[in-house]
């Protein structure tokens, strides 16, 4: 019976939509013709005239997020397949790393999801993945938080330290990141309006459509701001988010930045406040994908007003400052994953973002447009350059340096 009711929402829901998107969704996490290096190749920026794509992984089954080991270890995540891939010593080794739970991964949007390692101890590895559950004798499915050590190419003592509260119908993104206190920040999307579940981002009963801010066992962290008033689950650190899949800090103010999916234009980097109410989707600049207003109000005093906006959406995805020595021009540029723009497939990118000194953005580039990828993460490596995730069947990881 419920395959019946996902086979008719489906369909209702891709006729909902405008023809570039439907035709995205039904392609699901892949580009049409994408163009992904198998060996280096020189492209072009502004401050670089030649930016030289090195090809460190390819190969990748629908990558989602990497971690950088001390070690030289690079883990990712593979979304569909479910899996953690190693690169040990430059190479993709063969075979998956064991032990992780299962993953639902049967729609779009669902599967393995973000990865990060301990501050103090990179041998503890922490994911996100869409869970199955049986509720009411019915399969159903959350976001799940598991916390496990990873020896050698296995996972041993593995363990779901935090489950979000409500079901995942609209199949929610999930970012983490460590802060500088040792708290993890976690993202859980899934408030979409054309699903329905566009009240998840107010509501105070579930994790949906929230920031999270959890100690390193899964629990709340003790200072949050909802703890006290109980306004909403003490988890919460922020709401009124749609899907949140980039967050970094910045490298001089601290503040942290949350890049967020709007679903036709609209989308958003936003600063994040402590118990801040970012109004999705009471306010919003997005327009629904049949093409009407998400909301006639744009900005209300009540909620925090994004710093960066996006129109045509670019499906804004993992997001980095650079902070490194191996490309001075881009010191404090925000880099930020383009999964698709304009709802158009193949369209993926990274875009640059350069600030003036007090902050304020002065300029935009787009970079590897050549590629036709959809991009999902964008990292600074320990080795000070810019590491790129392509999402595509045959995705890969790959390394940006300066030409000579």
């Amino acid at each position: 019976m419920r395959e019946k009711v996902e086979l008719v929402c489906s369909l209702l829901l891709t006729l909902s939509m405008c023809g570039a998107c439907a035709s995205a969704f039904a392609q699901g996490a892949t580009s049409p013709d994408p163009q992904i290096p198998e060996e280096p190749i020189i492209l072009r920026s502004l401050e670089y005239p030649e930016l030289r794509v090195v090809p460190v992984a390819n190969g990748l089954a629908n990558p989602f997020d990497f971690a950088f080991r001390e070690n030289g270890d690079i883990i990712i995540s593979e979304r569909y397949a479910g899996k953690l891939r190693l690169v040990r010593n430059g190479v993709l080794q063969s075979s998956d790393i064991s032990g992780v739970p299962e993953v639902y991964s049967e729609v779009f949007r669902a599967g393995l999801m973000s990865v990060v390692l301990h501050p103090e101890d990179d041998s503890l590895i922490y994911f996100t993945y869409t869970k199955p559950i049986v509720v009411d004798n019915e399969p159903e499915q959350t976001v799940a938080l598991v916390r496990a050590r990873l020896q050698e190419d296995r996972l041993v003592n593995v363990e779901e330290i935090f489950t979000a509260q409500g079901l995942d119908r609209g199949i929610a993104a999930s970012k983490l990141l460590f802060a500088p206190d040792g708290k993890l920040m976690m993202s859980v999307g899934g408030a979409y309006v054309y699903m329905g579940y566009g009240d998840y981002a107010q509501d105070s009963d579930v994790h949906y459509g929230k920031l999270l801010r959890l100690n390193d066992d899964g629990s709340p962290a003790a200072d949050n701001p909802f703890v006290n008033s109980r306004e909403y689950l003490p988890e919460v650190y922020s709401v009124g988010h749609r899907n949140q899949i980039g967050l970094d800090f910045h490298p001089e103010t601290a503040e942290l930045w949350a890049a967020e999916n709007g679903p036709q234009g609209g989308d958003e980097v936003n600063i994040i406040q402590a118990g801040g109410n970012y109004g999705w989707p009471l306010v919003s600049y997005s327009r629904q994908y049949r093409g009407d207003w998400v909301s006639e109000v744009q900005q209300q005093a009540d909620f925090i007003s994004p710093e960066i906006i996006w129109w045509p959406s670019i499906a804004p995805s993992g997001m980095t400052f650079y902070s490194g020595d191996k490309f001075p021009e881009w010191q404090g540029n925000l880099f930020v994953g383009s999964m698709l723009e304009g709802r158009i497939p193949g369209s993926g990118h990274v875009e640059r973002i350069e600030f003036n000194s007090r902050g304020e953005e002065i300029r935009r580039e787009s970079l590897l447009r050549e590629l036709a990828s959809r991009v999902t993460a964008v990292k600074q490596g320990p080795d000070g350059y810019l590491y790129v995730l392509v999402d595509e069947a045959e995705g890969a990881l790959l390394r940006l340096e300066p030409g000579e």
